[in-house]
């Protein structure tokens, strides 16, 4: 696995194929951190997305955001590392976000009656606001 940074310089883990997942992370305030993701999360994808947010967690942040408007497929191993992440975060005392308007995020946890299970904002910013 690669890392590299992006301009702001942001930790960007890609897998062996760039062009399935890109993961970023960047600090938004104390205690916040923000995790975007981009490209397929699938059976192939989805460790290092787990591998990522659950760093986070076990790191002290106290707020993770899932920045998923970037993600152009979800699948069921995606839906499966959501649910993992979201029960680490809660038995850490950490507060899991997602930042999400896109139909191929909503309509796969929506179809997995999904939905309630999550925090789910339509920006980053309003995620890191809410109360």
């Amino acid at each position: 696995m690669q890392h590299t940074h992006d301009p702001s310089g942001a930790a960007v883990r890609r897998g062996e194929s760039d062009d399935q997942i890109t993961v970023s992370t960047r600090p938004a305030g104390e205690g916040q951190v923000v995790v975007e993701v981009g490209g397929e999360v699938d059976m192939l994808t989805s460790p290092q997305l787990r591998s990522v947010v659950l760093g986070q967690v076990s790191d002290g942040a106290q707020l993770v955001v899932l920045a998923l408007d970037g993600v152009t497929f979800l699948g069921t191993s995606g839906l499966a590392v959501l649910i993992e992440v979201r029960e680490a975060a809660h038995q850490a005392g950490v507060e899991l976000r997602l930042a999400c308007t896109g139909r191929r995020v909503l309509r796969p946890l929506s179809i997995a009656g999904l939905v309630p299970m999550f925090d789910i904002h339509d920006t980053i910013e309003q995620a890191l606001q809410a109360t």
